[in-house]
């Protein structure tokens, strides 16, 4: 139990950062997109969320530097 601890701790607080980290993509897409393109509505935390992920993945600097 005491190994498992430590692991559920990181894995809580990365969940939390991840939250907290896609609520500005929230902000800019609702002030900045919605009104400046035509047919782009309004996204709530959980679709900003997944917006922040899908760059995550799409973005990712798979380069390494030895």
């Amino acid at each position: 139990m005491q190994k498992i601890a430590p692991i559920v701790g990181l894995l809580s607080i990365a969940i939390l950062l991840s939250f907290l980290l896609s609520w500005p993509v929230m902000i800019l897409w609702n002030s900045c997109l919605v009104g400046a393109v035509t047919g782009i509505n309004q996204i709530e935390w959980m679709q900003a969320w997944g917006i922040n992920l899908l760059a995550g993945f799409l973005f990712k600097d798979s380069v390494s530097t030895k």
